[in-house]
Parts: C-alpha cells; sequence; structure tokens
C-alpha cells in the first residue's frame, strides 16, 4: 500500500525544515517548534489539517506583526533559492523542490494574511514560483473580487510560468478542495481575459491549467465554453488540445453542439451487436468483463468517439451514471470491429460500492445504446 502523503511530514521533513527556518530565525529551538507539532492529536491529523497545525505553531515563531513575518518568509525563500537555483523553474514532475514548504507558507498567508491584501498578494506571487498558491487565492478572490481578478490578470503576462499558471489555476471556478467561487460560477467573464492570455503559453503546465480552468466553466456555463472553442479552434496544435481537453465533460454529456464541432456526427447508420456480458456477477475488487460488436453501414469511414456508461448502485437504491472512453478514432466504410472492455470494481476511497443491481451501455458519439444489467456482489474475506 502506498505511503499516505501526510506522512511526507516527517523527522527527515522536520529536520531540514527547522535548520531553514533557523537561517531567518536564529534563536527558534528545533525541538520546541518540533514537539509543538508533534502534539498528542498529530497522529489522527490528515494531510491538511496537519499542513494547518504547522502554519498555526509557526506563527509563534516568527515576529507577531504580518508584515514582518511575511518578510522573514521571503527572506527564507531567497535563501533557498540561493541554495538551489533550479527549484523555481519548471519540472515535470513537480512544481517546485519545496512544495511541502509552500503549503505551509500558503496556509500561513490564508489563516493570517487576508485583512493585509496588499503585503498577501506580494507574497503569493513569490511563493508560487516555488510551488502552487491556488488554494490561497480563493479566499481572496471571495473578499477582494474586483482587485484579485485584475491582479489575476496582471499575472497572466508575468515572466514566470509558475505566476502565469497560477492567474489561471487561482481562479478556477470548481477547483477540487478548494473554497468555492459562487460569483465566477455565476458570471465567468472575469476569468476569459486570462485565459485569452494564456491559451499559447509556452509552459505545457499553464495550457493544462487553462484546459482545466474550462473544463470548470463548462459545467455551469457550457454556451460560454462552446463559443471560445469557435473563436479558438485551428489557432494551433497546442489550442486545439486544450479547448479538446475543457470539453471532456461536454463530451462526456454528449452535448450535440459539442459533438459537431469536433467532427463526431450522426449515428443512423452505426449498430451495435452481440453485446455479451461474461460475467453478470461481479465481486467486489474483481472486473466487469463486457465485448460487443459496431457495425459501421456507412460507405465511408466514420469518425466516432466510443464510450460506456456505467450505471453504478447507490445507497438509496437508485442509479448514478459514470461515462468512461473507450477511444475516439475513424472506423472503416462498411466494417464490423469487435471491442473487449474490462471495467474494475476495486475498492477505492473515491466511490463507495454497493451491491445489487448495476447496467452498463455502449455510448456512440453521446448517443446512449441499449442498457444492460449485472450484479455487484460481495466478495466476504476468508476466516483467518
Amino acid at each position: 500500500m502506498a505511503e499516505p502523503f501526510k506522512n511526507m511530514y516527517n523527522e527527515q521533513f522536520f529536520d531540514l525544515f527547522t535548520k531553514d527556518l533557523m537561517l531567518v530565525i536564529p534563536d527558534l529551538n528545533p525541538r520546541t517548534f518540533v514537539s509543538q507539532v508533534t502534539d498528542k492529536e498529530w497522529e489522527n491529523r490528515e494531510l491538511k489539517q496537519r499542513v494547518i497545525h504547522i502554519a498555526t505553531v509557526l506563527k509563534q515563531f516568527l515576529p507577531a506583526d504580518y508584515k514582518d513575518a511575511i518578510a522573514k518568509i521571503l527572506e527564507l525563500l531567497d535563501r533557498i533559492e540561493s541554495r538551489y537555483p533550479h527549484c523555481s523553474q519548471i519540472d515535470d514532475t513537480k512544481f517546485g523542490l519545496l512544495l511541502e514548504y509552500g503549503a505551509i507558507l500558503d496556509n500561513y498567508i490564508e489563516q493570517y494574511g487576508l485583512d493585509d491584501y496588499e503585503t498577501s498578494v506580494k507574497a503569493i506571487e513569490r511563493i508560487t514560483q516555488f510551488t502552487s498558491c491556488e488554494f490561497v487565492t480563493h479566499p481572496f478572490i471571495v473578499k477582494y473580487p474586483d482587485a484579485m481578478m485584475a491582479q489575476m490578470l496582471v499575472w497572466s503576462k508575468h515572466a514566470h510560468w509558475g505566476v502565469r499558471r497560477l492567474a489561471s489555476e487561482g481562479c478556477r471556478p470548481r477547483l477540487p478542495w478548494a473554497m468555492a467561487l459562487p460569483n465566477l460560477k455565476a458570471n465567468p467573464a472575469p476569468i476569459i481575459p486570462i485565459l485569452e492570455n494564456l491559451k499559447n503559453d509556452p509552459a505545457r503546465f499553464v495550457r493544462l491549467s487553462v484546459a482545466n480552468n474550462l473544463n470548470d466553466i463548462a459545467k455551469d456555463n457550457p454556451q460560454v465554453v462552446i463559443d471560445l472553442v469557435k473563436r479558438w479552434q485551428g489557432e494551433s496544435e497546442e489550442v486545439d488540445w486544450i479547448i479538446k481537453h475543457g470539453c471532456r465533460t461536454l463530451l462526456k454529456q454528449g452535448n450535440p453542439e459539442v459533438m459537431k464541432l469536433f467532427g463526431l456526427g450522426s449515428v443512423k447508420n452505426i449498430l451495435i451487436e452481440d453485446f455479451y456480458i461474461s460475467n453478470p456477477k461481479v465481486k467486489v475488487g474483481n472486473s466487469l468483463e463486457f465485448s460487443f460488436s459496431i457495425l459501421n453501414k456507412n460507405n465511408k469511414k466514420t469518425k466516432m468517439r466510443l464510450e460506456y456508461g456505467l450505471y453504478y448502485q447507490k445507497a438509496n437504491g437508485t442509479l448514478s451514471k459514470k461515462v468512461c472512453k473507450i477511444s475516439e478514432k475513424e472506423y472503416a466504410a462498411n466494417a464490423t470491429t469487435h471491442i473487449t472492455r474490462r471495467h474494475s470494481f476495486k475498492v477505492v476511497t473515491t466511490r463507495k460500492l454497493h451491491p445489487g443491481l448495476h447496467q452498463v451501455a455502449v455510448i456512440i458519439n453521446g448517443n446512449e445504446y441499449e442498457k444492460y444489467d449485472f450484479e455487484l456482489i460481495d466478495n466476504p474475506q476468508p476466516f483467518q
């Protein structure tokens, strides 16, 4: 089993962290700091709670005045950057050498800096060059909507890729695990100029954030995203990737206008035959196995987005649909293609499995075909 993320804050981390803190807080006592952090509730705290707790303890060792405390934090970053000059450069596997540090510093600003806009914004701009500050920007957008969105627009033209990424990621209306942004869910207009500035960004991480922001907007304002697709489509290979990835929810929903924009047309002459479920009783922990044939009766090759809908049993007895992509490609004219698929029912933390009736259906270009029943059954553990 993988090591829980919360355990990254371990003895080795605190040894490094306290040594670095002593560069700017010479009288810091590492043993006292660590003992206050690893209190009797430490083991029971999850990752977010640990980060909040460390930031709370850190406040006791920084200057009482918030501006002075931020000055110490920025001095710490300067010293770290001089030691690791590569730490704020883009990397394919992580956003910065000091990701763990960044989470703590971000939370410090979130907890104690909301009433000092100018000092906090300058600190966020600096810290995000080492890690990512999108969770911090949300409470500032809620409290200072006009000023903060104007700042995000300025950041979208910043020299550092991490700050440009923050301009998009920091205003995502549905950013997971972040404070809600109801105003931007209702009206995403302030976001659009930021995405316009970033859609051709040279950094892959920035372009990915633009796509994710579009996908967030599409969940509440699909027409806004559709209109952007019409304007942006064909600008470049990179922009075409952004809009396709940004429309993934609309594609899974089978939005007809979006399907047409991406060349996914009628399924009038497409047939599904020989649908077969190999194991109509699936044990929790195992996989559903099913197969079927696609008959393309058109006289020319046809582009198809092939998916399946999995209808999960819910606690109240109703079914909840999840769409899973199989492929998107051209199928030969007047040809039959056989498809086999496996869907795992391994226990995961993101979905609670309920034994009972489930269903599966093939989806082509947003059009769902016949549903087929199968049963998920408990897989009791053997006696020890």
